[in-house]
């Protein structure tokens, strides 16, 4: 090979380095996501996970966005009565003291956008509850062995001691008994129950999720994902096969 092929593979190999680099910095940083599982009316009342330890946890994490459980057509209501009044009469959002009594009061203190990203609809709830209510007659024995898994995972955790302890429900083994209970109910009923399924339900809210961490791909955001402690597994199944985040355990920040 003469000097001159050896100077056109080393333009060349220049060339494609500076192309990979520049490809590079167009993906731009990741962004941080942190899914925090939440007890719902039971932070009122928790002394390991009320809501003053909400309060802190969000502040330490300092998110730039927090995707909640709100569906899209109730945020603009509620985000209209917190301005005005200081409290949440939407039906579905007040029933979430984590976002009434939490993370609406800290909007004045933090600077974060609310991303509302629940797929729930009145209709789909009204529907599934009809549905098995009449399951239960047409099919008992898978009925009960929806019970009886789900009584079961209540038990497993209440063994722990640790149903409102914010560093068990983040551990894999609070992961792992929720998605066994889960199971039969999922198995028997997803199909049956329709939009209202398990499985239909949280690939409803992680779409949402999805949409909303694709317009923020490289940007290098700190999300907060605050969600039923439930849909917590079914979440971060989905999210480590992201490539474009960073995925981070709350259980960091509950060391602190």
């Amino acid at each position: 090979m003469n000097g001159r092929n050896i100077g056109c593979l080393i333009v060349m190999a220049l060339s494609c380095s500076l192309l990979s680099a520049q490809t590079d910095s167009n993906k731009g940083p990741k962004n941080r996501v942190i899914v925090m599982g939440m007890i719902h009316g039971d932070h009122r009342t928790s002394e390991k996970y009320g809501l003053e330890k909400v309060k802190s946890l969000i502040r330490e994490i300092r998110p730039d966005y927090v995707f909640c459980e709100i569906p899209p057509d109730r945020i603009e209501l509620a985000t209209r009565q917190f301005s005005d009044s200081g409290t949440i009469t939407e039906p579905r959002v007040k029933v979430f003291p984590e976002y009434v009594d939490a993370l609406f009061p800290l909007t004045g203190e933090l600077d974060f956008e609310i991303v509302p990203c629940a797929g729930w609809t009145q209709t789909m709830s009204d529907q599934r509850q009809k549905k098995l209510a009449e399951l239960e007659k047409t099919h008992p024995e898978q009925f009960r062995e929806m019970v009886d898994a789900q009584s079961q995972a209540d038990t497993s955790i209440e063994k722990e001691g640790a149903s409102d302890d914010p560093t068990f429900i983040h551990s894999d083994q609070y992961d792992t008994i929720v998605k066994k209970g889960m199971e039969p109910y999922n198995r028997h009923f997803n199909e049956i129950l329709g939009a209202g399924g398990w499985d239909n339900i949280n690939k409803t809210h992680f779409d949402l999720i999805a949409r909303n961490l694709d317009k923020l791909r490289g940007k290098g955001k700190t999300v907060l994902i605050m969600f039923g402690a439930g849909h917590k597994y079914w979440f971060l199944e989905q999210l480590k096969k992201r490539e474009d985040i960073e995925l981070f355990s709350l259980g960091g920040y509950l060391s602190r």
